[in-house]
């Protein structure tokens, strides 16, 4: 029989599952939620990020692809083999006591195989001696002027738009990399 206590305890948890479900809690990340509802869901109204402290601006100086590098190289090439093995088990039991105690004998043949990487020649292969970059020179960094040419290593999109850019046209991007 249930009692009154089982039946609130029942409709408190039945209530905070769905506060929970409704994203009601104090425990909710705030972070995920939009501080107005305003330009949401209409395409007409675009949103414009605001710039990530690894975001760089400056004025585009010049552009630079670094192709990939490869080289060919050996290797030792290894083969795995496996040899079998078999190997004669003896097994015992025994029944009664005293004088009375019988003991069987009898022998099992139990197989196994065992494998093992072994070397077996050389083979080639490729090896990558530098990755491809894509590279972009900028001026006054930040709005400093005293940081001009200033290489940063981007992704291929931000290059392709900082190449057809006009030269010393502001950019803006998040570098994956400095140097060139």
């Amino acid at each position: 029989m249930f009692t009154k206590r089982w039946i609130v305890g029942g409709l408190t948890a039945l209530l905070v599952g769905a506060l929970g479900a409704c994203g009601g809690g104090s425990g909710s990340d705030d972070s995920t939620r939009s501080v107005s509802g305003a330009g949401q869901g209409s395409s007409s109204t675009a949103q414009k990020a605001r710039p990530t402290p690894d975001t760089v601006t400056g004025l585009r100086d010049s552009v630079r692809h670094l192709a990939k590098q490869t080289a060919k190289g050996t290797r030792p090439h290894t083969v795995t083999k496996c040899a079998s093995a078999s190997k004669k088990v003896r097994h015992t039991s025994s029944s009664g006591s005293g004088s009375k105690k019988k003991t069987r004998t009898w022998y099992t043949t139990e197989r196994s195989r065992e494998c093992s990487k072994v070397r077996s020649g050389t083979e080639t292969y490729t090896r990558i001696v530098r990755a491809e970059r894509w590279c972009v020179s900028l001026d006054d960094v930040g709005g400093n002027t005293a940081k001009d040419d200033v290489w940063y290593q981007v992704t291929r999109s931000a290059y392709d738009e900082a190449r057809i850019a006009d030269e010393h046209a502001r950019v803006e991007f998040t570098p994956t990399g400095s140097g060139c």
